[in-house]
């Protein structure tokens, strides 16, 4: 059977670190009240003029690239997840093709937030186990700080989020690879994590500003109730992964939870049972990436040793919309 497996992967921090004692500065916070909610202790911003969605996914993919030790022009398809594309439209796919220099090959955006690499990675698997393609690009890549209230009005969410981007290659493979990808969403929830207000098709015009003076240009967020949902379906996307494959936990070697905060991971790993070696975690140093957390922690857990040729490896994200969703492979 045709299988896909991933090859190379890569990624890109902005240079710029901002501290928690950083944001104090910014808003009415802590180090402390930080560190205690999400487990951050640091995030990175991008430098204007320099950093776009687009370019720091370029920089992820050519390592990704070189670690499989391929050229840009081996590639067949790109999929770029993302929820702060350089533009309304295009999306940030195509700026990446361009940027690579390859030849005229199909990108698409995928705008599922959080779980967006995961949705990617599905999406990848289809198009080689189809036969369709032979190398897929999935890249995820976020700037958040550009688009978040920096003022103590919007600090429960604003704390939270960093920027960077990850990218992994998946090939044609006659070994195991990919076993599964599992997706989901609940829209009822769909307002309780989002930007509700600024470029909306419902608002005419879509940018007003009144929009700008309330604030409501910024994301909103029902911490608490978003909290709870992913406490609950995180451990039922890595269960579903591994029943549907006739695994149990204590049979995974790594599980890379996307970033969204380190007290849900740690809830998770007692859920299931894991050791600490079993579980990635690294939102200490980046915050949440959105769509680039999974790579970046992958590309830096792969770096570090942590995942070896044949280990089981789970990839679980859960986010706005509500989405969730899970991956399991054998690396």
């Amino acid at each position: 059977m045709r299988n896909s497996r991933i090859t190379g992967v890569g990624r890109y921090l902005p240079e710029k670190i901002v501290t928690n004692d950083d944001l104090a500065k910014m808003m009415d916070t802590s180090d402390e009240w930080i560190r205690e909610r999400s487990g951050i202790e640091e995030r990175r911003f991008f430098e204007l003029g320099k950093d776009t969605t687009a370019n720091m996914g370029t920089r992820a993919a050519l390592m990704a690239l070189e670690n499989a030790g391929l050229q840009p022009d081996d590639v067949d398809f790109i999929v770029f997840a993302t929820l702060s594309p350089d533009y309304d439209f295009p999306g940030s796919g195509v700026l990446v093709q361009r940027e690579l220099g390859i030849r005229e090959v199909g990108a698409l955006d995928v705008r599922t937030q959080c779980t967006g690499f995961v949705y990617g990675i599905s999406i990848a698997d289809q198009f080689i186990k189809t036969g369709m393609y032979d190398t897929v690009l999935v890249i995820g890549s976020e700037i958040h700080s550009s688009g978040l209230d920096m003022t103590t009005r919007g600090r429960g969410v604003s704390v939270l989020f960093g920027d960077g981007a990850g990218a992994a290659v998946l090939q044609a493979s006659e070994e195991k690879g990919i076993m599964s990808s599992h997706l989901h969403s609940e829209g009822k929830y769909a307002e309780e994590l989002a930007v509700l207000d600024v470029g909306s098709s419902r608002s005419v015009p879509r940018v007003k500003p009144e929009m700008i003076e309330e604030g409501t240009i910024f994301p909103v967020m029902n911490g608490n109730f978003v909290f709870k949902h992913a406490s609950t379906r995180f451990p039922q996307a890595v269960m579903e992964a591994l029943n549907h494959n006739g695994y149990k936990p204590e049979d995974l070697n790594l599980l890379i939870p996307h970033q969204a905060n380190l007290r849900i991971s740690q809830m998770v790993q007692k859920q299931l049972n894991l050791r600490d070696d079993q579980v990635f975690n690294n939102i200490m140093k980046y915050g949440n990436t959105t769509a680039a957390s999974i790579p970046i922690a992958m590309s830096e857990a792969w770096e570090q040793g942590k995942i070896k040729e044949g280990d089981l490896v789970c990839l679980a994200a859960f986010g706005s919309g509500f989405t969730w969703g899970s991956v399991l492979m054998r690396w």
